[in-house]
C-alpha cells in the first residue's frame, strides 16, 4: 500500500508541474499582473517600471514561473493590486473555506441518501421502488443545476412566503448571512447553506443511487455472498457487511472525483446563490484580470482533483480484501 502510494506520488508531482506551468502561462496570456496600473493615469512611468522589475516580469518566463512555484509551496500568494495591494491568501482562505464547508453538507447528504435509495433499489429489483427510484434518478441528472438553483429560489423565496401570507422568505436565496448580522451566528449560516447544499445534492444523489445500485446487482450475486448465506448469516448482516462493503468501491471512486472537481469550486452554484467561495472568486479574478488570484485558485483544484483520485485509490484495499495494490495497477488477490 505504502509502495503504491509513493509511486503515485512519484506520478502525480510531474504532472501538477506540467500544469502548474500551463496554468501560469495562461494566465499571463489572459490576464496581466500590470493591468490595473495601465489604468491608472497617475502612475509614473517609473513606478510602474519599479513594480515589474518587483515581481520579475522583466525576466524570461521560465526564471518567473520558478519564482512563483517557489512562492506557491511556501505559502506565499502574493498580493493583488486589483483589490489593493493586498495578500491573496486571506481571499483565497475565506473561500475555500465556504466551498469546503458547502462540498461537505452536500456531499454527505447525496452520499446518505443516494446509498440508501441505491441498495435498497437493487435489494427490490423490479419493484415500484425501483422503478420509481430510476426514474427520478434519470430525472436528477437531466436537471440542470442552475435551472434548479433559480426554482428553488422562486419557490421559498417568493411564491411559499406568499403562499402563508409571512414576509420574509422562509429559507435565504442568496449569501451566506443575513443583511446586517454581526458576528457568528449558527443557525443563520445553517439556513444560508439549505437552498444551494439542495441545489446541489440533486445530481449527486442521482448519480450515487445509479452507481450504488448497478454495483450491489453484481455484488449480491457474487459466490461470497452465496457462501454467507449458505452460513446461515442474516440477510442484513449479508448485506451491510458483504454486500454493501464491496458495492462501495465504484462509489468511493466517483465520490473522490466529485469532491476534488467540487473543491475547485461550484461556479454554477456559487454564482446563482451568490456564494462567496472558490467558483465566485475564480470568476472575479478572471473578469478582473486578477493574475495573482487566478493563479492559485486554478492549482488548489488540480492539487485537490489529484489528491483525492490517490486517496480513492488506496481505499480500494480497504472496502474490498479481495483488491491489492501492487506494482502500479490493482490485481485479484489469489487463493
Amino acid at each position: 500500500m505504502i509502495g503504491y502510494a509513493l509511486r503515485r506520488l512519484a506520478i502525480t508531482v510531474p504532472v501538477l508541474v506540467v500544469i502548474s506551468f500551463g496554468t501560469f502561462w495562461a494566465a499571463g496570456e489572459i490576464s496581466s499582473p500590470t493591468a490595473q496600473l495601465t489604468l491608472n493615469p497617475r502612475i509614473s512611468p517609473e513606478a510602474k517600471q519599479a513594480y515589474i522589475e518587483l515581481l520579475g516580469l522583466d525576466r524570461p518566463l521560465h526564471v518567473q514561473y520558478g519564482k512563483w512555484l517557489g512562492n506557491f509551496v511556501t505559502g506565499d500568494f502574493g498580493t493583488s493590486l486589483v483589490k489593493n495591494g493586498q495578500d491573496v491568501w486571506p481571499f483565497v482562505e475565506r473561500a475555500l473555506a465556504n466551498t469546503l464547508l458547502l462540498v461537505a453538507a452536500a456531499v454527505s447528504l447525496s452520499l446518505l441518501i443516494g446509498l440508501a435509495v441505491g441498495t435498497i433499489s437493487a435489494i427490490r429489483q423490479g419493484s415500484l421502488w425501483d422503478y420509481t427510484s430510476v426514474g427520478v434518478s434519470f430525472l436528477g441528472i437531466s436537471i440542470p443545476v442552475f435551472w434548479l438553483g433559480l426554482m428553488l429560489q422562486l419557490f421559498f423565496g417568493l411564491y411559499l412566503a406568499n403562499w402563508l401570507g409571512v414576509g420574509p422568505p422562509l429559507l435565504p436565496t442568496a449569501g451566506i448571512y443575513s443583511p446586517g448580522q454581526q458576528g457568528f451566528d449558527l443557525l443563520d449560516r445553517v439556513r444560508h447553506l439549505v437552498l444551494p447544499t439542495m441545489a446541489l445534492s440533486l445530481q449527486l444523489v442521482a448519480v450515487y443511487s445509479r452507481y450504488m445500485r448497478a454495483s450491489m446487482l453484481e455484488v449480491m450475486g457474487a459466490d461470497y455472498i452465496r457462501t454467507a448465506r449458505s452460513k446461515g448469516l442474516r440477510e442484513r448482516r449479508v448485506v451491510v457487511r458483504h454486500g454493501m462493503r464491496s458495492a462501495l468501491v465504484p462509489v468511493t471512486t466517483q465520490a473522490a472525483i466529485d469532491i476534488g472537481q467540487l473543491v475547485g469550486g461550484l461556479i454554477v452554484t456559487e454564482r446563482v446563490f451568490q456564494y462567496p467561495g472558490m467558483g465566485v472568486l475564480f470568476l472575479d479574478a478572471l473578469e478582473g484580470g486578477d493574475y495573482a488570484v487566478l493563479l492559485p485558485t486554478v492549482m488548489i483544484t488540480a492539487v485537490a482533483v489529484f489528491g483525492l483520485n490517490l486517496a480513492a485509490d488506496l481505499l480500494y484495499g480497504v472496502l474490498d480484501p479481495r483488491v491489492r495494490l501492487g506494482r502500479g495497477r490493482r490485481v485479484a488477490a489469489r487463493g
